[in-house]
């Protein structure tokens, strides 16, 4: 396949655009360059609109198996390709969770049926599946949660969690709220309906506990470390000082734009694990990313149906759905000035690729794969439920008016979503990872 791209302004990794053509073959780009006439299977007019890497986006929930009515992953797979995401990496906490080698093969089986962007999946830890941890070659990292898992997934005593950092060289990546501290705080509000009490019953101190935990034990055994949602204040500024070139943390975009005053207006769809927090920690998780400190944004798409939430709190679950959102949200917040096209490049698409020990994702250069989102920054429009192609067709940034907005997405040099439609024959390929211990620089 050739894929020709006329008359962009190229997203270089500088920041820089570059107004020319681009030239993909055998899904990789192969040429930079003006006017070219090269013959091609594809050619694409891009208008004069931003061409940038696809989004790899690390956290996501497609629900399958178990709850397909929330979200499987052919749905949750064209609701990325929608968002400008190529790639994504998907949690184990289905039902049944993925906890073996063998339920892995079957989430990559699934993914090479339905998705229509790279795909890659996590195997879930477990008190005592340390032989499946160690003999899953396929995952893309491990999952612990410390706190709020689904079925046999919780992960919270010292024994458990020392043996598995202890053994092996594959990434961890944690779910860090204190499972024992926010039982302890739950007794406090016994009988509380106020969604509000959710940030307070997983307080800040939930998250520092956690993540303090999971960095000791990281350095303990030089184990690779991904501290999933990073949400408070505190732990950006113990991260700070803590960190180190196997350690490695994410913001989503629920914390950083999102704050505790939402629940006033949202109720439980605001409720999520970890919660939103203040102000001064959303500003706080902003200041980590442009630092340094905070290494990449993912979502943590978690998709409940409406009549889930309709329960009320406590009764109703936690997560928001987030994957079609990202990238107009990010893009309005560099519009604003709240970083460069350079941060957002790193953040979105390179360091995610990075950090998972993927390799030539999330750049537009010679070489590397032609994973990249054609995007309308002239385009100013409100997001709307109606509009999302979740399938629980709601989402928590409803009626905000965003700019740039992805209109064309380019998996592996073959379009799959262009102008509102998902095309024919769209599909993926599963990722692979080398490993990515010590992590590299950042150039």
């Amino acid at each position: 396949m050739r894929l020709l791209v006329r008359n962009a302004r190229i997203a270089l990794p500088s920041g820089e655009l570059y107004h020319g053509d681009l030239f993909a073959e055998d899904g990789r780009i192969v040429a930079i360059d003006r006017d070219m006439d090269r013959a091609a299977d594809t050619v694409i007019d891009a208008e004069g609109h931003m061409l940038m890497p696809g989004v790899m986006d690390p956290q996501v929930h497609f629900r399958e198996p178990g709850n397909e009515q929330k979200e499987d992953i052919s749905s949750g797979s064209r609701a990325a390709a929608k968002g400008g995401v190529t790639s994504f990496l998907e949690m184990p906490n289905t039902n049944p969770s993925t906890t073996s080698p063998a339920a892995v093969a079957d989430k990559l089986a699934r993914g090479a049926g339905k998705s229509v962007v790279n795909y890659g999946f996590f195997i879930g830890a477990t008190p005592d599946n340390l032989d499946n941890l160690l003999a899953a070659d396929a995952a893309c990292g491990i999952k612990i949660f410390m706190g709020a898992s689904t079925g046999n997934l919780l992960v919270d005593k010292e024994a458990d969690l020392d043996r598995i950092f202890a053994h092996g060289r594959k990434l961890i990546a944690v779910h860090a709220e204190d499972e024992a501290r926010i039982r302890e705080r739950r007794t406090q509000f016994t009988g509380s309906s106020d969604p509000a009490d959710h940030s307070r019953i997983r307080d800040e101190q939930s998250a520092l506990i956690a993540t303090q935990r999971a960095v000791r034990l990281a350095k303990k055994y030089q184990r690779r470390l991904h501290v999933l949602h990073l949400s408070t204040a505190i732990e950006v500024e113990f991260l700070r000082q803590q960190k180190t070139n196997y350690i490695s943390c994410e913001a989503i975009p629920n914390h950083l734009f999102l704050t505790t005053d939402a629940y006033a207006k949202m109720g439980p769809l605001a409720q999520m694990n970890p919660p939103i927090r203040s102000e001064h920690d959303r500003q706080t998780l902003w200041e980590g990313l442009r630092s340094g400190v905070i290494d990449c944004i993912a979502t943590d798409h978690a998709p409940h149906l409406l009549a889930d939430k309709a329960l009320g709190y406590p009764h109703a679950p936690s997560g928001m759905p987030g994957v079609e959102t990202s990238l107009p949200l990010m893009l309005t917040a560099m519009r604003d000035g709240h970083c460069s096209l350079a941060e957002l490049q790193r953040w979105m698409c390179y360091n995610p690729a990075r950090l998972y020990g993927v390799v030539n994702k999330g750049r537009i250069a010679i070489g590397w794969d032609a994973d990249l989102t054609l995007v309308d920054m002239t385009q100013v429009k409100p997001v709307r439920n109606e509009e999302m192609f979740t399938k629980v067709g709601w989402s928590p940034f409803n009626g905000w008016l965003l700019t740039g907005w992805p209109i064309t997405t380019i998996v592996g040099g073959r379009v799959v979503f262009d102008k509102g439609e998902i095309l024919p024959n769209a599909h993926g390929q599963p990722l692979h990872y080398v490993e990515p211990t010590p992590l590299p620089a950042v150039d």
